[in-house]
């Protein structure tokens, strides 16, 4: 049964779904990597496609942009979709010279700052885990790959534009070694829900050397993260 903020079908979402914040990203992995897909949400902009890639059914579907919203796609995809796996794939900016425009990071757990937790069960949690054996999967892949991903804790922050925001501090006192604005709510999701939840970011710019990629390398130019995680949701399907 369709809900206020996706108008599918429950048989029309696989078990399995791909999350980028961007719809636009959806629309070129779908075009890119899958085959036999359906358009089967547009509502709000935010594109859901379901088709396969290696015969695996898998759903790509936009989160858009913060935690709120990831929180939502989320939490109704895991409760009115019986969804069981979500992986969200992103862009991040880096807050340590460990991580370079480009690099592709595996995230472990997230910090923020934000009362998603508190707000939803009264939880006052600021740091949660993502699903250690997705990851487990990932790291398995990325070396059948050749490709080198680092890894660690990120930065869920809830405001893009701050005064007066201590990098170095976060960084430091929480080991972020990078930030974006999705993860913990779908972290924190999984967690109180019993799903499985993890993140791969690509590094689109840098707060340590000022390097930034332009809105169309984010768009189309993580390809390498793309494939990972693809891979990665064969495998994961295989262990079903």
């Amino acid at each position: 049964m369709p809900t206020p903020h996706i108008e599918s079908e429950k048989n029309d979402i696989a078990k399995i779904v791909i999350m980028p914040g961007d719809p636009r990203r959806v629309d070129y992995i779908t075009k890119n990597y899958l085959n036999n897909y359906k358009l089967i949400n547009e509502v709000r902009g935010e594109l859901g496609y379901t088709g396969y890639y290696k015969d695996v059914r898998v759903t790509i579907f936009s989160s858009g942009m913060g935690i709120p919203s990831m929180g939502i796609y989320s939490h109704e995809l895991f409760t009115e979709y019986d969804v069981d796996t979500i992986i969200r794939i992103g862009s991040a900016g880096s807050y340590s010279e460990e991580l370079n425009v480009n690099d592709i990071y595996l995230v472990e757990s997230s910090y923020s700052e934000n009362n998603y937790a508190y707000e939803c069960n009264g939880n006052k949690e600021n740091l949660v885990s993502s699903s250690k054996d997705i990851n487990n999967v990932i790291e398995r892949i990325s070396n059948e790959l050749n490709l080198i991903i680092k890894k660690g804790r990120v930065h869920s922050t809830g405001a893009f534009y701050t005064e007066n925001f201590d990098m170095n501090k976060v960084r430091d006192e929480f080991d972020c070694k990078c930030v974006e604005m999705e993860t913990f709510s779908l972290f924190y999701n999984a967690k109180r829900l019993n799903k499985r939840a993890a993140c791969i970011l690509t590094i689109s710019d840098s707060f340590v050397t000022g390097e930034s990629l332009s809105s169309e390398d984010r768009e189309k130019g993580f390809n390498d993260m793309m494939k990972l995680v693809l891979e990665s949701v064969v495998n994961l399907e295989c262990q079903e």
